[in-house]
């Protein structure tokens, strides 16, 4: 079996994305499993600038082929925000529920539907090649958190045409139509076939 680094350290994101390519003829190792890992600063101005510049540093570390992604909450109330800074908008190192409180506050001062986007750019690199791949899920943010078993927004994020937020669905469900799952479902055709 081939090893392919997934260049996340957040254990959500791990086991969703190793969900999304079981059975394929390779192994994904995290940042987890690695020692020495180097630290890196997501100063992008877009998802897949981030997502790059993870996989690229990664790849240079290892010499392992590199998945990465880099993700986030796109409200439109907000002009966009939090965007690209969505696990760091309250502050760096804040938790998921000091980000979907400062979230909840802003829009507090918009009449709902308050309209939002989760999106994923998804990014392959190895010796030869770079690939990239973008994933969206439509819904809007409700102001109560419901749900134990997502990570991040998923508790106030509600997917159109459910009636359950993110983190009220499995994994296989939520692996159905998330961003993360679009966007890794086209890199792993663009890249391996699957």
């Amino acid at each position: 079996m081939k090893e392919l680094v997934f260049a996340s350290s957040n254990p959500g994101k791990i086991i969703e994305v190793r969900k999304i390519f079981d059975g394929g003829d390779f192994h994904i190792i995290s940042l987890l499993d690695l020692n020495d890992v180097p630290e890196i600063v997501e100063d992008g101005l877009t998802f897949e600038e981030n997502a790059k510049k993870k996989a690229t540093i990664i790849y240079e570390k290892y010499m392992l082929p590199t998945i990465a992604d880099d993700s986030g909450l796109v409200v439109e109330q907000l002009n966009g925000a939090p965007g690209v800074i969505s696990a760091r908008y309250s502050y760096e190192g804040c938790t998921y529920d000091e980000n979907n409180k400062k979230l909840l506050k802003e829009l507090s001062m918009f009449s709902p539907p308050h309209k939002a986007k989760f999106v994923c750019c998804a990014v392959y690199i190895d010796e030869k090649k770079y690939y990239s791949a973008l994933g969206e899920v439509k819904g809007i943010i409700i102001n109560e958190a419901r749900g134990k078993l997502g990570f991040g927004y998923d508790p106030i994020f509600l997917p159109d045409g459910y009636d359950k937020t993110l983190a009220e669905l499995n994994l296989d469900e939520k692996n159905k139509i998330s961003h993360r799952a679009k966007a890794f479902k086209k890199l792993s055709k663009l890249v391996f076939n699957l």
